[in-house]
């Protein structure tokens, strides 16, 4: 990897689109693109804010972290402090976790802590659609309300 960036912004938004469809919208307070063997590759730090919006145009995904790297088939990982809404009310805290482009799912091998109106699940790794209506959590515990 080149170690002087190809390009660099700082609090910068741009649109991540597909097939000219706005598919979200990323914040940064720092961003910096590096090109190696033609690829590129995008590291976010200083705030991170991403809204991911369903086939609808909704943004039914919300993301927040300290940094994230966008690579060149357009996955993103996210770290520091990462937190996940979805329009439904679930929240998912965790101090990293990966989107991956090509089937629009989202992962973690660490600590994780879903929060939704039922109650509060916990465990080491999980994944999920990306608008977080079904999702599996692996080695679990919780507390759920039970009516």
């Amino acid at each position: 990897m080149e170690k002087i960036p190809f390009q660099e912004s700082w609090n910068m938004s741009f649109f991540l689109t597909e097939a000219a469809i706005r598919k979200g919208t990323l914040n940064a307070g720092h961003a910096a693109e590096y090109r190696n063997n033609g690829k590129s590759t995008i590291y976010l730090d200083q705030g991170v804010h991403v809204i991911l919006y369903n086939d609808a145009g909704k943004p039914p995904t919300i993301l927040d972290a300290r940094e994230a790297v966008i690579h060149d088939n357009r996955d993103i990982e996210a770290s520091g402090n990462v937190v996940v809404s979805s329009g439904k009310g679930n929240i998912i805290r965790t101090a990293y976790l990966k989107r991956t482009d090509r089937d629009r799912m989202i992962r973690s091998n660490r600590h994780v802590t879903i929060t939704g109106q039922d109650g509060t699940v916990q465990g080491y790794g999980f994944e999920s659609d990306q608008a977080l209506k079904r999702y599996k959590i692996f080695r679990g515990s919780g507390e759920a309300l039970v009516r």
